[in-house]
């Protein structure tokens, strides 16, 4: 096991106070924050290599180059992809998604077809499909889970009967942003494949926390950012399968993504480049390369085993006060917990542990169709990551106990 302190020593942003009290950060499903070595990734590119890739010849061009396409190979061994050309930049989970619900439905998607996906969806793989079922005339059904308090999971009976041969494709997420379920993604891939459906995975919540291989996986396309893994904003990736890229339409055109241009029309490079249009975002993604480093001198094995092991103390322990409604599975969980007091909304207990020095996040967690089936408009979240400590839980714990007690929650 690593040490945890000297970890927590490798994050500067831990180490401040907030309102005299020391930071508990516990809004990890949010955004991680950063080690050094991510922040010196980008000092570096910035103070010694900063210029445009791929077109360049000097030399400063050509280090660019190599790190940023460097950064494209680490993160394809990162996710156990077959080739780094898998790999394709974007801003972040909801570009990812996105692309796939945009370029790929527009070339398959007809009237009759369905798109399948769950409850328990955040609105970037939830919205998209709606948007392109009402585009192309095709039917968007939803996996229901089962449960008051949805802790039973996905109804993997009712999916069963959903998984028809007229779904084209299956979007659900590895890890509930609200809900801290841990979906069989592997199980629920082969049973896509069964019908000739297509998988997106929204990895958003699992790929800092767990590992994630996608040939293991048998995915078609899966999503994930940056900035929940330790990496910076404004970065992220869609893996695709390499025959599947090759057959779509890029969704955005422009510089570096074309072969030859005249005045009548273009044609196209293969993946990646065809999905980058423009200037990329190179340091961030030469970060993101770093940010794999990082995450895998600590192991993401061990990451996994610490960070659900927080999430299930914290359940346990914050199911013993009075009035509080817990969401998500009662046993094995992942590294998160969503809660909420009656009649007390989640912006005011959020509000309160500020003052404690927590960071928590409030609200519905842009799940709003999962909040209104449970009858709920808001939650408060805590999430853990490789950097919490039990200790931390027994503050957040004590900060609940006192909003219960001021607002007379029961």
């Amino acid at each position: 096991m690593p040490d945890w302190k000297t970890i927590r020593a490798d994050f500067p942003v831990l180490h401040q106070q907030v309102n005299g009290k020391p930071l508990v950060y516990l809004d990890n499903a949010a955004t991680a924050q950063k080690p050094r070595s991510v922040i010196e990734a980008l000092v570096n590119y910035y103070e010694r290599d900063n210029s445009n890739v791929h077109r360049g010849l000097h030399a400063l061009s050509m280090r660019a180059t190599n790190a940023y396409e460097g950064a494209r190979a680490r993160v394809a061994q990162f996710i156990n992809a077959a080739d780094p050309a898998e790999i394709i930049f974007t801003r972040g989970t909801t570009e990812s998604i996105n692309i796939v619900a945009r370029s790929w439905s527009h070339a398959h998607l007809k009237p009759g077809d369905v798109v399948l996906t769950t409850e328990m969806e955040h609105h970037s793989n939830l919205v998209p499909w709606q948007q392109a079922a009402k585009a192309s005339g095709a039917t968007l059904k939803y996996v229901p889970v089962l449960g008051e308090n949805a802790e039973g999971g996905l109804d993997l009976a009712a999916l069963d009967q959903l998984l028809t041969k007229d779904v084209k494709l299956f979007a659900f997420t590895h890890i509930s942003n609200s809900l801290g379920t841990i979906n069989p993604a592997k199980e629920l891939c082969r049973k896509a494949r069964a019908v000739g459906a297509i998988t997106v995975i929204d990895a958003a919540q699992s790929i800092g926390h767990m590992p994630v291989d996608v040939q293991d996986l048998d995915c078609d396309f899966l999503a994930f950012s940056g900035h929940k893994m330790c990496g910076p904003t404004g970065i992220g990736v869609l893996y695709g399968r390499r025959a599947l890229l090759d057959k779509l339409a890029p969704d955005e055109t422009g510089g570096g993504m074309v072969v030859t241009v005249d005045y009548k029309g273009a044609t196209w490079k293969p993946s990646p480049e065809r999905f980058e249009a423009g200037t990329p975002n190179v340091a961030d993604a030469i970060a993101l390369g770093a940010a794999c480093d990082y995450l895998d001198a600590v192991d993401r094995a061990v990451i996994a085993k610490h960070s659900n092991e927080l999430g299930q103390l914290a359940y346990q322990k914050l199911s013993e006060i009075p009035g509080i409604r817990l969401l998500g599975p009662t046993g094995e969980r992942a590294g998160l917990v969503s809660f909420a007091f009656k009649d007390v909304h989640a912006h005011d207990v959020v509000t309160f542990a500020d003052e404690d020095g927590l960071a928590l996040r409030g609200g519905h967690h842009c799940n709003q169709p999962l909040m209104r089936k449970l009858g709920l408009t808001s939650t408060t979240r805590a999430s853990f990551y490789l950097y919490n400590t039990a200790e931390e839980i027994d503050v957040l714990v004590a900060s609940m106990r006192r909003i219960q007690k001021f607002f007379g929650s029961e």
